[in-house]
């Protein structure tokens, strides 16, 4: 059901290089960025997920600044896309609004450079938002990846966008913008 999608950018926990779990840093490009391809493929909201009291404080900025601030009247289309982003210290936090606000546990795929147990295609993803009532929440991370107790809690994890390639180290942005067409596309909009 295509009302019921979100997407959530994780920067705590992720691994870092050396396998230990870190926090990452907010950029203002992903905020907008994935902002912009949410909105476009109609997604309800999107969740930027950090704890830490600085890098919150840059969401906060950047969002009051294009949908309250000048860049509200600047540019329209910039701040109506930044209007569906939400900042939460938590995955839980997402899944429990999410809950609150649908009245059941969303659907959790979170996306990996690598195939994992549960791993299904985007064909078989797509069957799932179209067909299964519940909503759906894409999990994107940040730095090296997830840490088991964040894909423990997860039903499904997404093919790699490239699993035969021999570099496979997209930039967050454009493997969400990927992977909401593979998953959303026009055929489905249409539908």
């Amino acid at each position: 059901m295509l009302d019921k999608v979100y997407t959530a950018l994780v920067h705590y926990p992720v691994l870092g290089r050396d396998g230990r779990i870190i926090t990452t840093a907010v950029t203002n490009l992903d905020i907008h960025d994935i902002a912009r391809s949410s909105r476009t493929y109609n997604v309800k909201k999107y969740y930027v997920v950090t704890h830490l009291p600085a890098q919150q404080d840059i969401v906060k900025k950047v969002l009051g600044y294009w949908t309250e601030g000048f860049g509200k009247g600047y540019n329209p289309n910039r701040s109506d896309a930044l209007s569906i982003v939400e900042l939460k210290s938590y995955v839980e936090d997402v899944i429990a609004e999410i809950e609150k606000n649908e009245r059941q546990r969303p659907i959790i795929m979170f996306t990996s450079a690598r195939i994992r147990p549960n791993t299904i295609t985007y064909e078989e993803g797509r069957h799932i938002i179209l067909n299964d009532p519940r909503p759906v929440l894409l999990l994107f991370g940040t730095g090296w990846g997830m840490p088991k107790e964040l894909e423990e809690m997860c039903d499904y994890s997404l093919e790699p966008v490239r699993g035969k390639s021999d570099f496979n180290h997209l930039s967050v942005r454009a493997a969400v913008a990927i992977i909401l067409d593979r998953l959303i596309g026009e055929a489905v909009l249409e539908k």
